[in-house]
């Protein structure tokens, strides 16, 4: 196991802009209040959405896209750097009009109302890759 102690630097709400992606204003907000590691939390509407699943066998992401309206029932994630750049790791539960959730990984979607919680820390968190999983972990 890997952990440390954190220090909040910072506690955000915010409100996503109508059309944006979903992930990215989550990304803006980190950049914004220079956030090189955070929490957090999210929930509204999207769109469309483009979900994420880890095949643990391949080590292979499998995507899945869903050109509808979808409320984000839950929304949690972590931002950290990778690649040289904030990433808001995000994994989110959709619910369609039915009823049904569908759930993963969040890559993409279209923003249509959304609201968010970040509390941001003093210490910056950066993904590395796992050998072992083939993922881009923060170790």
């Amino acid at each position: 196991m890997n952990y440390r102690e954190v220090e909040v630097a910072g506690e955000y709400m915010a409100s996503l802009d109508n059309g944006a992606d979903w992930r990215e204003e989550i990304e803006s907000l980190a950049d914004e209040v220079e956030a090189d590691a955070a929490w957090f939390n999210a929930m509204g509407a999207v769109q469309d959405a483009e979900v994420w699943f880890y095949d643990q066998a391949d080590q292979e992401y499998q995507s899945v896209a869903f050109d509808e309206p979808l409320e984000v029932a839950a929304c949690v994630g972590n931002v950290a750097w990778l690649d040289g750049e904030r990433f808001a790791h995000t994994h989110a539960v959709l619910s369609r009009r039915s009823g049904q959730s569908l759930a993963g990984h969040l890559n993409a979607g279209t923003v249509f109302a959304g609201e968010v919680y970040l509390r941001a820390f003093e210490e910056p968190l950066e993904r590395e890759h796992d050998e072992v999983t083939d993922l881009d972990l923060w170790l």
